[in-house]
Order: structure tokens, then sequence, then C-alpha cells
């Protein structure tokens, strides 16, 4: 039996089109800004997000942590959403690699308040560690995958530059805010100084993710790249599968919206479980359990033995990720698996 993975949007496999693309890719050496199939990459990405520049790197973490000691210096402050990913899954990178604090503010679905960030904004004063980054989030992962409102995103940006401070975006899946607010993404990026997003989610391209900014931001992180080590040589066989799915797999993002939405509707329905059906606006359902009988991690198991994989993200909650791999089919599969595996209790 195949599986239906739901755990996340990492799980994609590329396509055909993408293996094709890889196993012809013209190469040369990266570090010395040789391989042209990086170039192009570069350059499209740069492109599309309406900036001059941008940078492949390996992965979205190291995108993000790159920005960081790009915008910041020793001592700064970062402000960050409360549950933001920059925050709570990258390792302490802020700290451990760019010796900066951390000043969370928490959000409603993602979105900081720009008079909570105004306000968390350091005074100039001796005691005081200076605010060098204030960094959002687009989509919001623990949020659902909620949508950062494009006016939220322009306040709190004129919010920093009227302080001097620089802002960057984790947009690892700013193509899904794209598609579900139907408005070019260089358009939600254009407030921010630095973006960085992901190639190997949604998009499915196995490896690889994207920063973007000013010629000179990038100019400055191509040196932190090398610094975490991610000259990476003849990379052009990676970024080749990158350039397909720029140009082929941003549209198709609709449909994994489409199921997710299906997804949702179906699980609040089932007596046991409930889904705020406001916050799947792309391809997160985030489900929470209130039939007592279970805990997370006992319904994610039992879902496995079922042939659906998801995650827990707490004690009585569930994400389910929608993507390529997933059909309209299997949605109907996984539904009649969580509403037997529900009904027949732990």
């Amino acid at each position: 039996m195949r599986a239906i993975d739901l755990r996340s949007d990492t799980v994609t496999k590329p396509t055909p089109e993408m293996r094709r693309a890889m196993y012809e890719a013209e190469v040369g050496d990266d570090v010395y800004g040789e391989d042209p199939t990086i170039n192009r990459l570069e350059e499209r990405a740069a492109e599309l997000l309406g900036k001059e520049a941008a940078l492949f790197v390996p992965s979205g973490t190291m995108g993000n942590q790159v920005a960081v000691l790009t915008h910041t210096r020793r001592g700064q402050e970062v402000i960050v959403e409360a549950e933001s990913h920059v925050y709570l899954y990258e390792v302490g990178g802020i700290a451990a690699l760019s010796s900066c604090q951390v000043k969370t503010i928490p959000g409603v679905r993602g979105a900081m308040d720009p008079a909570a960030v105004e306000a968390a904004i350091r005074a100039d004063n001796v005691h005081f560690p200076r605010t060098g980054l204030v960094c959002v989030e687009n989509t919001h992962n623990r949020s659902g995958g909620c949508v950062l409102p494009p006016e939220n995103v322009a306040a709190v940006a004129a919010v920093a530059h009227r302080h001097g401070i620089p802002v960057h975006m984790d947009g690892a899946r700013i193509f899904n805010a794209a598609v579900a607010l139907g408005r070019p993404a260089a358009e939600l990026v254009a407030p921010v100084d630095s973006v960085m997003f992901c190639l190997s989610k949604g998009l499915a391209a196995p490896v690889g993710s994207l920063l973007v900014g000013s010629r000179e931001f990038i100019a400055e992180a191509r040196r932190y790249r090398k610094l975490l080590g991610g000259g990476m040589r003849q990379a052009g066989v990676l970024a080749a599968a990158g350039l397909v799915a720029l140009e082929m797999m941003i549209d198709r993002l609709a449909d994994d919206h489409a199921n997710a939405r299906r997804l949702a509707e179906g699980i609040a329905g089932i007596p046991g479980l409930r889904v705020d059906l406001e916050t799947v606006q792309t391809n997160m359902v985030v489900v929470e359990i209130v039939d007592e009988r279970w805990t997370a991690g006992a319904f994610v198991q039992a879902l496995r033995t079922q042939g659906v994989l998801c995650n827990d993200t707490g004690p009585r909650s569930v994400r389910l990720v929608t993507h390529k791999d997933v059909t309209a089919a299997d949605v109907e599969l996984a539904l009649d698996a969580i509403a037997r595996t529900v009904k027949a209790g732990p």
C-alpha cells in the first residue's frame, strides 16, 4: 500500500522534467561564478521577486542565517514573531552564528502588530543592545500556512525603515502566499530588504533555496555562504531542477490549496476533531483533537498503520500538508482513514 504522506511538502519528489534537466545541466564552478545554470537560476529568482540579485543556497535555514549574518553585527538584537521558524526551528542559529539575541513578539496568525514592533525597537541607551533586524515569515508555518496580509508587511517594514532597521522575510512558501492572494510574489516582498524562498517544498525541487536582495547585500551574503560551507562548486545539476520549479510548479500550487481545503472541510465534519477553517489559506491543515481518548502522538501512530503519514505539533494537535504528490483521490482516502481511526479509538 502506498503511503499518503502529509507530513510536509518537503517530501515531494522531483518531476520527470526536473530529472531530465538535471541530467542535461550545463555546469561550472559556482564559487568562481562560472556555473551557467546557477547563474540563470539566480537571475530568474531575482526577476520573479523584483530584487536586484539572488544567491543559491542548500537550504532555507542557511538562507535565513546568511541573511541575519549579513544584516546584523555581533551583540545586536533581532525582532521576530514568537512562533517563527527562524526562532524555533533553526538550532539557535541567530545566537550561535550571528551572536545576536532575539526579541519575540506574539503575532496573530503570524502577523506582528506594527505598534508592538515599534515599541520593541531599542532606544539609544548604553545599557541596551541595538536593534539590528526585523524578521517576518510568509506564509507562517506555525499558524498553519496563514498568509501575512500585505498591508501588515508594509506597515511593519515602514516602522523598521523609519528607524533605519532592515527587514528580512522568511518566504520559504512565498509562492503559496502569492497564489492564495492572486498577486505577484514581487508585490508581496516589495517592502522588505531581503527574502529567502525554498525550491524544495511545494515547488518540488530536490534541493535548494534562494536568498534575494540588493546587489550589495547579495555580494556580502556570498561571503557568509562560503563561511557556512555553502559554496557548492558544480551545483548546476541542482539549479536545473530549480529552474524547472520556477517555470512549471508555481501555478499548480492552487491544486494543493484546493486539496487542503477539501481535507480541512472533511475533517471538520468528523466528531472528535476540530479545524479552524479560517486558517486553511494555503496547503496546511492544523487539526485539534478534542476526543479526550487520544493524544496527538497516539493519533499520528494510529494513522500511520492506516497508511496516512502526518506530524503532531503539540499534545493535542496534528498538522497535515498537501503537495504535488498528494492527489484529490488521496485526500478522500485519507479522510476515510482518519474517520475510521477516530471512531475505533486508541
